[in-house]
């Protein structure tokens, strides 16, 4: 058997079982299963016996239903015997001789939902504590029943798991347990998805309905029963099966080793995905709209508000409660919940409008289904729309109160950068903060048609995280920026950080990708995340080492290193001291308040050290994206959208690339080009980047979202290559030779600062 939950989880699983062993011991209970097998329902001596599947009994069977007699001594040997005369309600259908043998066993389990919650019962009663439902024998039955029996017989199982359905929305039941055990075997039919009434309305809509109308509790049940279904040590993905002399069996083999907690939790929440897909497909394939005359069929888009037909608000609802509790227990990646069909086909002209309503249905409500590509394109109309209303605004007040600049107008020096962005920014009001960005360098006659904005921000972010201003610090052995911690930050120091947050703000307001190199903790704290020890690694690399070490240190040898719970850092040149905890200079590490020290001292390093520092950044960047859909992001979606990927995949590139004036990708001097910059440096590759678009960063998404052209600027000259970065154009003479190409390219991209009129 291979297991691997987390350590707590899997302790805490460990003492639930040995309590309910211990439990068990002290009663006059036995565990019944079909003929021979324990369940994980523990019936009490006399109880009266429901009658699923599971409940029959060859005759002459040692155990009874009602678990009065038996031939064995205690308990513990009674389960032993059982399980090891394992019998499984598939292998009881596969046994018998007809369909209708089978549909009227069907129709047994699923008379009422409480009947087929136990037609399923897992066999190891401490393994039961975390799942009833033994999934590899449900998985079993339905492959079976799909591989083996008629259509008859699969006509009826529909109609017998509608009624189902219908039965657990209809009718409250105070078993809520009970159901939920229903659900999940309902769940493991392959075909739940495809299910329809006569009037072909979804059932899976319905069952999600039946999940989100149970307590709380249970369907936090249902989502611990994800996590535990596959992992039993008896799960299997299929059973294989056999026909002897005309009768359906499955071979008794080896029980075959479980998944993981994680790849269980996963394969559940790929029954909901797949629903998902299924229905943004075919509601892209109601819209679409034959292709062109040889040209592509373009991508269909379709909004939530439009799907509420066929009731996917209901699934994507329940998809949304089986995330909350991922991000509580950190079952699978977040990215699991990705869904490419929403992500290529949803609306977000559409949605974004709706999403601001306050009855509004729209996908920009459940994230957690939304790629960083997705969501950047949501922050991208949002903007669109705030300049639009903003330029339209300027021009009303214009009509009243005289002239008005429909712009964000920055007008600064290369020399003093900084100092002059900060004296205008602190002169504007919020809603000319968004207004969209224009810069003039002074001196210089390039406008602004996004390039310069893209170069402004290149050099000030630079700037701002240079010695000279001396507000963040990077260890030596790390390339991320922190606070530098300050006694008393002074005024300007205040403003700078505030500009600083500012400017991330505006950049992300303008869609600009930024190279600054913030760690993952900057953006959980902008979004409210708390910070873990682990965010240290990144930070300072050798604190985090050290920290890490005082916990295989001996008692002995910590009391040897005589340390109190207080920190020493530099400040302009002078040393302070600040403690930990109240008192913290008397207090002496040891091996019982080692955790405690650790905690705090990474408390120090991002909260206590920066505290104004960092509320004057974050109130630098709310100013700009406090209300926008930035806060429904995720650290890492932050990051990314700030500073780009890091894959600089030209060949990407290259396939993506639009050619005009006359180029076109057999260009003789087309290949030269992509055959110079497949063999530049990743350095180089940044300068080219820089040099056409401004910006040596990657686009979310990688370089094949990047709307790259080269156009053809002359025939066969000396002059260098030029571009246009406000629209990331290339301006490619056509030389005749490749070493004239690479000679004249490499000179154009070491010279790329400023701008000028061409």
């Amino acid at each position: 058997m291979t297991r691997s939950p987390e350590p707590n989880r899997k302790r805490q699983r460990v003492d639930r079982r040995q309590q309910h062993s211990g439990e068990s011991a002290s009663t006059s209970t036995i565990m019944t299963r079909s003929r021979s097998r324990s369940t994980a329902q523990p019936l009490q001596a006399n109880a009266a016996v429901p009658a699923p599947l599971a409940a029959v009994h060859e005759p002459g069977s040692s155990v009874s239903s009602k678990g009065a007699q038996t031939d064995f001594g205690d308990e513990s040997e009674v389960l032993e015997s059982l399980q090891d005369s394992v019998v499984l309600t598939s292998k009881m259908l596969s046994e018998l001789a007809s369909d209708q043998d089978v549909i009227s066993k069907l129709g047994e389990a699923f008379s009422e939902p409480c009947t087929l919650a136990r037609s399923f019962p897992q066999a190891d009663a401490l393994w039961a504590v975390d799942c009833p439902v033994d999934a590899a024998d449900v998985r079993a039955a339905y492959s079976f029943i799909f591989e083996n029996t008629s259509t008859e017989v699969h006509d009826e199982l529909q109609r017998l798991t509608v009624d189902a359905i219908n039965t657990m929305n209809a009718e409250p039941c105070d078993e809520h347990d009970i159901q939920m055990s229903a659900v999940l075997i309902m769940l493991l039919n392959p075909k739940i998805t495809e299910y329809v009434h006569g009037d072909s309305t979804p059932v899976f809509p319905e069952l999600c309905s039946a999940i989100m109308n149970q307590p709380s509790s249970q369907r936090t049940s249902l989502m611990q029963y994800f996590a535990t279904s596959d992992a039993a040590p008896n799960t299997r993905d299929s059973l294989p099966y056999t026909a002897v002399a005309g009768v359906r069996t499955i071979p008794d083999e080896q029980l075959l080793g479980s998944d993981s907690e994680q790849a269980s939790f996963e394969r559940y929440v790929g029954i909901f995905q797949l629903y998902v897909t299924q229905e943004m497909v075919k509601a892209a394939q109601r819209v679409a709209r034959p292709a062109a005359a040889g040209g592509e069929p373009a991508t269909q888009k379709v909004s939530l508000h439009g799907l509420s037909t066929c009731s996917l608000l209901a699934v994507v609802q329940c998809m949304a409660l089986i995330n909350s509790y991922n991000n509580t227990h950190k079952m699978v990646s977040y990215t699991t919940f990705y869904n490419d069909a929403v992500n290529e086909h949803i609306d977000i002209k559409d949605d974004v409008p709706r999403f601001r309503m306050p009855d509004g249905v729209s996908f920009c409500g459940y994230p957690f289904l939304l790629s960083p590509t997705t969501k950047s394109e949501i922050i991208r109309i949002e903007s669109v729309i705030l300049m639009r209303t903003e330029l339209q605004d300027s021009f009303f007040r214009a009509m009243f109160s005289g002239v008005t600049c429909p712009y964000l107008v920055l007008e600064v020096r290369r020399d003093n950068l900084v100092r002059d962005t900060l004296y205008q920014l602190d002169l504007k009001f919020s809603q000319d903060l968004r207004k969209q960005l224009k810069v003039r360098f002074v001196g210089e006659e390039g406008v602004d048609e996004g390039g310069v904005q893209k170069e402004f921000f290149q050099l000030i972010v630079r700037d701002v995280f240079s010695s000279k201003y001396g507000i963040f610090r990077a260890s030596e052995n790390s390339h991320f920026y922190w606070f530098r911690p300050l006694v008393a930050p002074g005024k300007d120091a205040l403003e700078e950080i505030r500009l600083t947050g500012q400017l991330i703000g505006l950049a992300v307001y303008n869609a600009v990708i930024l190279d600054i190199h913030l760690p993952p903790a900057m953006y959980k704290k902008l979004l409210g995340v708390p910070v873990t020890r682990a965010d240290l690694r990144e930070v300072d690399p050798e604190l985090h080492h050290g920290l890490m070490q005082l916990l295989n240190l001996t008692p002995d040898e910590l009391e040897f290193l005589e340390r109190t719970f207080e920190v020493e850092y530099e400040d302009l040149g002078e040393l302070h001291t600040h403690e930990l905890i109240p008192d913290g200079a008397q207090t002496l590490l040891t091996a019982d308040n080692r955790n405690l020290f650790i905690d705090k001292y990474v408390d120090f390093v991002f909260n206590s050290s920066c505290e104004q520092q960092f509320a004057e950044f974050k109130g630098g960047f709310d100013r700009i994206c406090g209300s926008s859909y930035v806060r429904y992001m995720r650290p890492q979606e932050l990051e990314l959208l700030v500073c780009g990927c890091s894959d600089l995949d030209f060949a990407a590139l290259e396939r993506s690339t639009i050619y005009d004036g006359g180029y076109t990708k057999s260009t003789v001097v087309i290949q030269y080009f992509w055959q110079v910059v497949s063999e530049f440096t990743d350095e180089l590759k940044r300068k080219l980047l820089f040099f056409a678009t401004s910006s040596d960063r990657v686009p979310i998404g990688g370089l094949s979202k990047l709307h790259f052209v080269i156009a053809k600027n002359g025939g066969d000259s000396d002059r260098l290559p030029t571009s246009h970065t406000c629209f990331n154009v290339l301006l490619l003479p056509e030389y005749s030779t490749l070493d004239k190409l690479r000679e004249r390219l490499l000179t154009a991209i070491h010279n790329s600062e400023g701008f000028g009129m061409i």
